[in-house]
């Protein structure tokens, strides 16, 4: 008698919430779960995006729910020893921060709730399912509206005093190159501030997809990643990298990232991953758009086994 499990997958972005209730085949966790419902709500204030949210899996009555995996943007309060915890904390968002999404959810939706950050998650997905089946160590970025980065150590999300932010680095800013002084509202030229969609929009005055590919603005967009690449390439010393977001689907712009990263390494990381097959760890995301939605699903059914 076939065995499976019903989980649903929240991944909560800062421009749109996307649903899924998933059917994991216990004898075939490898498999990619299938879809039994899908939803797409856009993110309002936290109490009308909830109620949509909660709406959506309480109309999924013909079906015994297990567990939910809750993806969503932060900063989140992540440390269970904390009143705060599952929290939404310092966030440019209007009217989420210090919101309890964890805790508004959980008491809603009579089942476990398993909450992690939304690029957390997608390396999770893209561990169990995607471009980083074959690894254990990954660091997963997005480069969308904002930028955010997710790691995976021996296939388990990287926390700490919180969770990474790796949208929020310094990097070198030349400014007469590039004398746009970056729009992060709280960094102002971090990583994000000079790299993400909504600071190339900002720079150009227009929206990244629309700009043809020998455009200036993408061997700038090369350099800035390719940094930052290259310093959590030393830091973490990941067995692949996976580059989703909305930015990152100009197809050319992975090489132009690729070559920035061997041109600033030099040499010093000797291995053949880098040195003779970098196309192959520096990658897409295997499960394109699905990797934030089946990622929260992954993270309920890691959780889950453990």
């Amino acid at each position: 008698m076939k065995s499976s499990r019903l989980i649903g997958g929240i991944e909560g972005g800062g421009t749109k919430f996307n649903l899924i209730l998933a059917e994991v085949d216990e004898g075939h966790t490898n498999k990619i779960p299938k879809t039994l419902a899908a939803q797409q709500i856009p993110t309002t204030t936290p109490a009308e995006t909830l109620s949509k949210v909660i709406d959506f899996f309480q109309r999924q009555e013909r079906f015994t729910l297990n567990s939910i995996g809750l993806a969503c943007f932060g900063p989140l309060n992540l440390d269970t020893t904390t009143t705060g915890y599952g929290q939404i904390t310092k966030t440019s968002k209007p009217g989420w921060s210090g919101f309890d999404v964890l805790g508004e959810l959980q008491q809603a939706i009579q089942v476990p709730v398993y909450l992690d950050t939304d690029v957390n998650s997608a390396a999770i997905g893209e561990h169990l399912w995607g471009a980083g089946k074959s690894v254990s160590n990954l660091l997963y970025l997005t480069v969308g509206t904002g930028i955010g980065g997710g790691v995976l150590v021996d296939g388990k999300p990287l926390h700490g005093l919180t969770h990474p932010e790796m949208g929020h680095i310094n990097i070198p800013h030349d400014l007469e190159r590039d004398p746009f002084p970056g729009d992060c509202p709280i960094h102002g030229n971090c990583l994000e501030g000079l790299a993400s969609g909504s600071a190339i929009g900002a720079r150009w005055q227009a929206a990244a997809e629309t700009l043809p590919a020998g455009h200036p603005a993408w061997k700038l967009e090369a350099e800035y990643l390719g940094t930052a690449l290259t310093n959590f390439i030393l830091t973490l010393s990941p067995q692949r990298i996976i580059l989703g977001g909305g930015v990152m689907k100009q197809t050319f712009l992975h090489a132009m990232v690729r070559e920035v990263v061997l041109k600033k390494l030099n040499g010093y990381i000797p291995h053949p991953a880098i040195t003779e097959k970098i196309e192959r760890y520096i990658m897409p995301p295997g499960l394109g758009d699905q990797a934030g939605v089946l990622g929260a699903v992954g993270l309920a059914l890691v959780n889950v086994k453990e």
